[in-house]
């Protein structure tokens, strides 16, 4: 993982926390497993899934009760960012506050990062 001896690579508020827990108990699972994939108007989208066991290459995040899997093409792209459960009169979800992103398209459903081309690619 890209990140920082003694400090979580991302964090959760205690929203989010009770949200992924009320989701682990539910489905009897491990943890939320976080991706991001090329998609949407602004070219990457955020992936979300219940997971019944970690990847060997997840990095595995605790909070509270709370378990974060960070896929491994993730990583990079999610440091640093804080997750919050918003819910609304109209919608409820997860919301990214991630310091790594320059672009969100209109609906905030997909993101562009910074230093990234608009079709999604790296630069390596």
């Amino acid at each position: 993982m890209f990140g920082i001896p003694g400090k979580a690579p991302v964090t959760l508020t205690p929203r989010a926390v009770a949200q992924i827990t009320r989701l682990m108990a539910k489905g009897d699972a491990y943890g939320l497993k976080l991706g991001v994939k090329k998609g949407g108007c602004a070219g990457m989208e955020y992936t979300m899934e219940i997971a019944a066991e970690a990847g060997p290459m997840d990095e595995v995040i605790e909070q509270d009760g709370a378990r974060v899997m960070i896929a491994p093409m993730a990583q990079m792209f999610l440091f640093g960012t804080e997750i919050d459960y918003e819910t609304s009169l109209l919608e409820s979800g997860f919301k990214f506050n991630n310091p790594n992103v320059s672009e969100a398209c209109g609906c905030g459903e997909s993101i562009k990062f910074k230093d990234m081309p608009a079709d999604g690619t790296s630069r390596a």
